[in-house]
Formats: structure tokens, sequence, C-alpha cells
């Protein structure tokens, strides 16, 4: 076999390699090895690293490969064959390798409930030892490649990364709402656990990134966990019920004619106007208007004994914005507070059932805008504090009757005149 002169490599293609075994071993003391930059030769003879050489040019003699002479016994001088392997390493920084983790099931924190989730990132190595990196994985290879790297160690890489993501979710208790906030700091965290592992190979883990942690779809149970998340953030936005909206649906489907017609649009309007009192699924907005307690048993509301009713917060039924049941005007939009009598929650004056509670409004009793005690449709005067209520001045925009607190009409809004 003719000796080689000259020994080098040139990467070629666009896949990532590791290592690299020049074809040939049958070299000369004046062989000429040429090292590009980023890279590093490793020379074996006879199973023994006989040097180690980084970028330039360099002429392989014995003053280099001091075991050639115990070896072959190479005296100085003269073209001297022998054979050895030449392995070239490349030490170029790479941060391209793709992983996912599937299946990642863990009890959330904000859901309080078991979540399949699916992780997914980037990281990057450099090898820093070659001569540990070439006895532990090469072998009898001719070549290392970034495909041969990851799928020998996948199911070790995957098995650690997982139990650590894991450990870090629930130890902060970090739930899936807030968990991108977290990323950099989780991917952090993975690179000083994982960073061991890479180390006794000879491998620097330059970079690690976690990109997206999500619900994984995967799987049948994954995808229903999704629409059931998307559900409930629809229903946080909009304000109503799991409850009102199978409600509605039911409703729309009665009335469209899918399921009985105009008889099943009339059952579904009375579920409707009914569910309030019904117990259970009210069709009012989800203001959390206050609850009043209920008159004393045996006593029609209308010949209670006036009780001062405490202060709670309500919510005006023309913009809903939160004012407290002392005041008479909603302080947004001039509204007046028309309070139900069975539970407080503010209504339209025109209101026939209360939002809140279903009670019948029509021809019930008012309620006194100073002492809100129960006040009979005939009567003039409130019967606990004797405050007229018969109308004293009328608007000048619309002329509707005012009553002599009302400092807004409560036809138009215009404020009353002094």
């Amino acid at each position: 076999m003719p000796i080689i002169n000259l020994v080098e490599w040139k990467p070629q293609g666009d896949e990532v390699t590791y290592a690299w075994r020049f074809p040939a071993t049958n070299l000369s003391t004046y062989t000429q090895l040429l090292v590009q930059e980023s890279q590093e030769a490793v020379l074996f003879s006879k199973g023994k690293i006989i040097g180690k050489f980084g970028p330039g040019k360099h002429t392989l003699n014995t003053e280099n490969l001091p075991l050639l002479r115990s070896l072959y016994g190479i005296p100085f001088g003269g073209k001297n064959p022998f054979t050895a392997e030449v392995w070239f390493v490349n030490k170029v920084k790479t941060f391209s390798i793709e992983w996912t983790i599937n299946s990642m099931a863990i009890h959330d924190a904000d859901y309080n409930t078991q979540l399949p989730l699916t992780a997914r990132g980037q990281y990057g190595l450099q090898l820093v030892d070659a001569e540990r990196f070439l006895i532990s994985l090469v072998g009898t290879r001719d070549q290392f490649t970034e495909k041969d790297m990851t799928a020998q160690f996948t199911g070790e890489f995957m098995v650690k990364a997982k139990s650590t993501i894991v450990q870090y979710l629930s130890a902060n208790r970090i739930g899936y709402k807030q968990v991108a906030a977290h990323l950099h700091t989780l991917s952090e965290h993975l690179k000083g656990q994982l960073a061991p592992f890479w180390e006794d190979l000879g491998i620097d883990l330059a970079k690690f990134y976690v990109s997206t942690i999500d619900i994984d779809t995967a799987t049948p149970e994954g995808r229903r966990v999704k629409e059931a998340i998307a559900q409930q953030s629809s229903m946080s936005i909009t304000g109503h019920t799991w409850q009102q909206e199978q409600l509605f649906n039911t409703a729309n489907n009665a009335m469209a004619g899918g399921s009985g017609g105009l008889l099943g649009g009339l059952v579904a309007i009375s579920m409707m106007n009914g569910m309030g009192s019904g117990g259970g699924m009210s069709m009012a907005p989800q203001y959390n208007q206050p609850t009043f307690g209920p008159q004393p048993t045996g006593q029609p509301a209308s010949a209670a004994p006036a009780q001062p009713l405490r202060t709670k917060p309500v919510y005006c039924a023309n913009c809903g914005k939160k004012y407290t049941s002392d005041m008479q005007f909603c302080p947004a939009c001039g509204k007046r507070y028309t309070p139900c009598p069975q539970c407080g929650s503010d209504n339209d004056a025109d209101a026939r059932r209360c939002v809140s509670c279903g009670t019948s409004l029509g021809g019930a009793a008012r309620a006194c805008p100073q002492c809100k005690a129960p006040v009979a449709p005939n009567q003039a005067f409130c019967p606990q504090c004797g405050l007229r209520l018969a109308a004293t001045d009328t608007c000048s925009r619309c002329g509707a009757s005012l009553e002599p607190t009302d400092k807004f009409c409560p036809r138009c809004g215009n404020k009353r005149q002094p």
C-alpha cells in the first residue's frame, strides 16, 4: 500500500459531524497533517493514543510522536513507515439540536388537576475533551454525527429533562397559566441539572432553551383538556357560566327547529324566564349581586317592620358599575338605585323580574330611597322615616315626575335643575 503524504479533513454537507476517521492508516515520519481551525486531530496506534494536534500544519515524526520509537523502533531520520488511525474532532459550537418531550403529566397549580403537557426547545453542544469523547462514544465507527448523538442519548436525556421540569414546576407551584413567564429561569435550571451528564462524555452543554410548554394534544385526553381550557377562558371573558351556555344552546336549537320547533322554543323561553327562581341556573348577569336576608317568616313584605338594611355593594343595572346600597343614584351614569325588595339587587325601572333572584317586580312594594324600608305602591310617605314619596317636581327635559331625593331624571338621566 502506498504511504499517505497528506492527511486532512474538509467536512462536506450540512449535517454536523463531531468526529471523522481518516480512511487510510499507512503513514510515515514525513506525512503532513493539516488541521483546520476549530478542529483537533488524535492519532491512535495499537490501541494507544500516540499524539494530539491542534490547528495548523504538522509533520509526523519522532519529535512530536515520541511513542513511535517504543511501538515501532523507528529511528531519527529517513522515511520510516508506520500504521496509525487519525481521528479529526469538530470543536465548533452547535445551537440547533431540537428536543421534544411528550406525555408529561403534572398536577397543575392553576387548575388543581392533572394536565398532560409537552415541552419543546433547543440546545447546543461543544466537544472540549477529544480524547474522552473518542474513547467513550466513537468505538469502531468511522464517524460520529449529530444524528448519532441524539439517537444514542435520547432516552436518558429525555428522562432527566422530564423529571427536572416536573420537579421545578411542582416545587415552585408554577401553573399552566404562568409557565410562559418562567421559561428563561426554567431553561437555566435545566442546563445546570443536565450539564454534568454531558461533561462525563467530554462535551460542554453550551446552550439550553425551553421554547414552549403547552397542553399535549397528541392524545384525545389532551385535546379535550385544551378545549375545556379554551371554553373556560371564553366564559370568563363574556361573564357567563357553563350552565347558562348549555341553556342558551338548548334554546337556540329549539327555536331553530332542531328539537321541537315552536313548542320547543316556547319551552326554552319558559326555562330562561323561570331559571332565576327555579334554583341553580340563574340567567342574571354575572355581577355577583349581593344577597340580602329574607323577610321574617309569616309577615308580608308590605307589613313587615322596617329593618335598616346593612350597606352592601350593588351593581348598576344600566352600566354595571359597582357602588354601595346607601347611594340613591349610580355615580357613573346617574341611574336611580331601584332595589329588589327581596334581595336588594339593582334593576331597571320597568323590570318585571329581579335580574338576580327572579322575584316579580310588577306591582311589588317599593323601597324607601332614604331608609330602604318597604313601601306600598299607593303610599305617599314612608311608614318608617316619614319621607315624602310623591313627586314634587318634573324633569326640565322630558317632563317625567321627580322624587324629592332625585338628583337625576329616572327616565332620561337629565340632571335636576336647582
